[in-house]
């Protein structure tokens, strides 16, 4: 995207950047019901009138803010696999992503686990983009796209793994019991590091680090 040159074109730009900053911690929150045009608008300090510059309706932000939450922090969550052996990167996205910090910090959280069950019964643009950003998600865990010839079992590994991974942080933000909830997220992290063939994929010490760096 070029660099806006003009005051009113920087202006524009940041206040793009506003509404989906905010439209993505409300979907990540609250779900695509909690994600209207005036709470958002509202979380990034603008008018409700600046919004239809922008977007046509809810739906097309909805869209846009759950794409911009995969921009901010995909990589983050995953890292460059390039440099680690295939269990290593498995077992790491695992330690990563399954931790208390994780489930707790819903607002900068992965928004598969967050919309989930919303994606489901949403019209056909957000799945198409839910499964766009899966995609894409897959294919940064496999450092190659996930159809290339020869990965069948790479990337049936990476689905399971994520699949553990987004399954287990809803299962341990839904129970109220706290040992119960962390009991989901270190058998999740183990049965990832035991798909990948690394063993366990975390310590209580890991976890606590890991929790700390998650975005």
């Amino acid at each position: 995207m070029p660099e806006p040159r003009t005051r009113r074109e920087r202006l524009k730009a940041e206040s793009l950047q506003r509404i989906l900053d905010a439209g993505a911690a409300r979907l990540r929150t609250e779900g695509l019901d909690g994600a209207g045009i005036g709470p958002v608008m509202q979380d990034a300090g603008l008018t409700h009138g600046a919004f239809y510059s922008h977007f046509g309706s809810k739906e097309e932000l909805a869209v846009a803010a759950f794409q911009h939450a995969f921009a901010e922090n995909r990589a983050r969550w995953i890292g460059k696999g390039a440099d680690r052996s295939w269990p290593a990167r498995l077992a790491r996205l695992a330690r990563r992503y399954l931790t208390r910090g994780h489930r707790d910090d819903r607002a900068a959280s992965c928004a598969f686990s967050a919309l989930a069950a919303d994606a489901a019964r949403a019209p056909a643009p957000f799945r198409a983009a839910y499964a766009d950003e899966l995609r894409r998600s897959l294919n940064a865990i496999c450092d190659r796209p996930l159809d290339a010839p020869g990965l069948d079992a790479r990337s049936d590994e990476a689905i399971a793994v994520l699949a553990l991974c987004v399954g287990g942080l809803s299962l341990a933000r839904a129970v109220p019991d706290e040992a119960f909830s962390a009991r989901i997220l270190a058998a999740c992290r183990d049965g990832a590091g035991r798909l990948g063939g690394t063993g366990p994929a975390a310590t209580q010490e890991e976890e606590a680090k890991q929790g700390r760096n998650m975005p």
